[in-house]
């Protein structure tokens, strides 16, 4: 079969299911959640949107307690798992968008939308995989089911649910990351510094916030004081200028606020960002002078400023197989309560964890912050040797002539809930990875492309 011909005879069909589903505002909201939107109305719309087309198509569906549900072809006791999810997060700060967000506008060979890349674009090429093998009426003598999740960008929740219910794939791929494909995704850890003490009522900072999630680098930071000197607003303009970012400086009646706006970006890749939470505190070190909100900024700037490895904290480590520590504070918070700072850490196949933990716990003994890990995702790691690895190193090679060796990955894909699994595209070798950004796109032509190396792909596991 020519599956990439295939997949050209079909691209105005995948443009326009990609656009329906992108112009679904499929964000976690937090504060509108019940029983039948357990993550809220958008992600259940996606998973929605997505099993009509499966049904459409004559397939099997199953929904599990609108959380994740499941698209199925094929017959035989053996399972192969397709694995996407159809959640993003949040679009940020729109402005900084040139096309909007949830419109999936077509420009220059390219489709802007927020999951354009993650994960809707690629979660769109293997449907549309999925559907030129059935509508080919290709023979299977294992049964392929595309897993839908409606949570990956904030817990895994959808997947944990869809398991406790339903049958593990022998094998599979999720189309969530980088071609050839990934083999060793890197452990995730959700990190808390919480203050000890709660801020004095006479404390000069008021309040400081920063970011939305973890799993962000945060674009935009806001700190409201009681009172600066009469040349902080000065000294502001000056080191905006300096650091090359944009910010404002505003006196209130209820304060001086000031905000700073940095550049998103995954956490697995921080140094791609430019952190607003630490531009703002590294400005503030030189305006605050009263005891909690000074010690506040200096551990965020002692931490986190020019290191994203964890370094200060001995958090630090590095393996061969999956790269090094990566370390982001995607939510920054002081306020009447306290302070607190959300980190993502991204740690290697072979970090030894615990070991690492306890000796930053100790060293904070003196420190005004204390450390909890509030979850932690294991890493996920399949030997290159593996038949699964090869038979899609050899699909891929034969439509892309790069024999490129498999990769690792900071970024946590649903690979990793299953026994036997890896991330597999759909972002080409030099490719510009614009994830959780602002203009995230997907190119169409290698959109078309991956759907032909999905189709020949899922042919293969699945009759062999």
């Amino acid at each position: 079969m020519d599956w990439l011909q295939m997949a050209k005879a079909r691209k105005q069909e995948l443009i326009q299911e990609l656009q329906q589903l992108i112009q679904i505002e499929s964000v976690k909201d937090e504060n509108n959640f019940s029983d039948i939107i357990p993550f809220g109305a958008g992600p259940k719309a996606a998973l929605d949107f997505m099993l009509q087309k499966g049904i459409e198509q004559g397939m099997t569906t199953k929904n599990i307690d609108n959380m994740a549900g499941h698209i199925e072809m094929g017959q035989g006791e053996e399972l192969i798992g397709v694995l996407c999810h159809v959640d993003v997060v949040p679009a940020g700060d729109v402005a900084s968008w040139t096309y909007p967000p949830f419109a999936g506008q077509v420009a220059d060979g390219k489709l802007f939308g927020r999951g354009a890349i993650d994960d809707k674009g690629p979660t769109m090429a293997a449907w549309m995989a999925m559907k030129l093998i059935h509508d080919a009426k290709i023979p299977l003598n294992k049964r392929v089911r595309m897993i839908i999740g409606t949570d990956e960008e904030s817990g895994f929740q959808c997947v944990t649910r869809y398991f406790e219910k339903e049958e593990m794939p022998t094998i599979g791929f999720a189309p969530d990351a980088d071609f050839p494909l990934i083999n060793a995704e890197k452990g995730i850890a959700h990190l808390t510094f919480t203050s000890k003490e709660k801020p004095s009522s006479d404390e000069q900072l008021l309040t400081f916030y920063a970011g939305k999630r973890t799993n962000m680098v945060p674009d935009e930071a806001t700190a409201t004081l009681k009172y600066a000197e009469n040349s902080t607003s000065e000294n502001f303009q000056k080191y905006l200028k300096e650091n090359q970012v944009e910010g404002t400086f505003t006196e209130t009646d209820n304060g001086i606020i000031i905000v700073v706006k940095g550049k998103s970006a995954h956490a697995m890749e921080p140094e791609k960002g430019r952190n607003a939470a630490v531009y703002l505190a590294k400005f503030l070190q030189n305006v605050l002078t009263t005891e909690q909100s000074k010690s506040f900024v200096d551990f965020i700037v002692r931490v986190f400023d020019k290191d994203h490895f964890g370094t200060a904290l001995d958090l630090n480590f590095e393996d061969a197989m999956s790269g090094p520590t990566t370390f982001n504070p995607g939510i920054v918070k002081f306020d009447k309560h306290g302070a607190s700072i959300e980190v993502s850490m991204r740690y290697s196949v072979s970090y030894p964890f615990e070991e690492k933990i306890t000796r930053a716990q100790l060293l904070l003994q003196g420190e005004v912050f204390t450390l909890d890990v509030v979850s932690n995702s294991n890493p996920h790691y399949v030997s290159e040797e593996d038949e699964l690895i090869q038979t899609l190193l050899q699909v891929y090679r034969k439509y892309s002539d790069d024999y490129s060796k498999p990769l690792s990955t900071g970024g946590g894909t649903y690979a990793r809930v299953m026994k036997k699994g890896v991330a597999f595209g759909m972002l080409f070798p030099g490719e510009p990875d614009v994830a959780h950004q602002a203009d995230e796109f997907v190119d169409i032509e290698n959109l078309i492309k991956a759907t032909a190396i999905y189709a020949e792909a899922i042919v293969k596991l699945a009759t062999n």
